[in-house]
């Protein structure tokens, strides 16, 4: 049960954009809702659905936009804990979204330039606030799963990719030979829903059993060697000057991406390291569909590949959302 029925509630809002992507930071928690970020994302998921659903989706939000709540850190030494969600549920990370939080928190006065430890719910990262408003975001290490899976998507033919992990499940796909630009992405996310329905009908998964619920379309502007290297094939849509590779990520709710995608770009930064096109500590610039631009490096620290993805957010909106369990048009299920 939700620990409100009848009355209105009230929640403070602060909207930003990282890259173009937005993110909504419920700054100060969800009444009532306490605990660590893996209990809060099953709360989120299971009763208080509901009430994400509510702001993410009209008439009080839109279905590309993120969802973040604010939680009191519960391991000595993080700032604080947060736990993304959108329109169709929570996530397990969410590089645009901490860039857009820690962005949020500092045009608050609530975060001081540095080095913050987040909680997530699937593990801490660090992020650096520069003096210039940028953030870069430590993430938890990447990894691939798989590499070079073939999957007949009808209509079109045989695509390959690698299966890879950023702090979500990302298809990488190498050889779709589709255009990324902001004028074709009807034709790109039609396109990403049935290379999804394809692995997911064929049965693949992450290595941990998770469904692979992101798809990632990528250009390279050089050719390099092993298979994720590929030129672009549209003359018409290049990959931007000073920029490696242009993407094109379909998220889990049937929404693209506005910006490069912090995750994606982690578990692209792996494809990399897998085929040894990419050394510690070297730059890696991921572009979006919209042209803006995220910078990755990564360490070695075992054998474990840890990226670090590097942004800039803008604070929109701040206010107050109400959602009013008279409403009609609040979801259903919040009565």
């Amino acid at each position: 049960m939700l620990p409100f029925t009848d009355a209105p509630v009230r929640l403070r809002c602060v909207d930003s954009h990282t890259e173009g992507e937005p993110t909504r930071t419920l700054v100060d928690g969800l009444p009532g809702l306490v605990g660590d970020p893996c209990a809060v994302r099953a709360a989120l998921d299971d009763a208080w659905a509901p009430l994400v659903r509510a702001l993410m989706l009209e008439p009080r939000g839109y279905a590309w936009l993120v969802g973040a709540v604010v939680l009191p850190p519960t391991v000595p030494g993080a700032s604080f804990g947060v736990v993304f969600f959108n329109n169709v549920g929570t996530l397990g990370m969410c590089g645009h979204g901490t860039i857009g939080v820690v962005r949020t928190l500092s045009a608050l006065g609530r975060l001081a330039a540095g080095e913050h430890a987040i909680e997530t719910p699937v593990g801490q990262v660090v992020a650096r606030l520069h003096a210039d408003g940028r953030v870069s975001v430590r993430n938890v290490p990447s990894r691939v799963a798989l590499r070079g899976v073939a999957v007949d998507v009808p209509g079109h033919g045989t695509v390959h990719g690698d299966v890879a992990w950023g702090g979500n499940w990302f298809f990488m796909c190498h050889d779709h030979g589709m255009p990324i630009a902001a004028d074709r992405v009807h034709e790109l996310t039609d396109f990403c829903m049935r290379v999804r329905a394809a692995y997911d009908a064929a049965g693949l998964r992450g290595d941990d059993g998770a469904p692979i619920d992101h798809v990632e379309l990528s250009i390279d502007a050089h050719r390099g060697e092993g298979r994720s290297a590929h030129a672009c094939p549209a003359s018409g849509h290049p990959v931007g000057p000073g920029a490696d590779s242009r993407n094109f990520v379909l998220c889990p709710g049937a929404q693209w991406d506005r910006s490069p995608c912090g995750t994606s770009t982690s578990a692209r930064v792996a494809c990399l390291v897998a085929d040894g096109r990419l050394e510690p500590g070297a730059r890696w610039v991921q572009e979006s569909a919209l042209g803006t631009r995220f910078e990755a490096t990564y360490e070695l620290v075992g054998a474990d590949i840890v990226p670090t993805i590097t942004g800039s957010a803008h604070v929109t909106f701040d206010g107050w959302i109400v959602v009013d369990p008279s409403d009609p048009l609040a979801h259903p299920g919040w009565r």
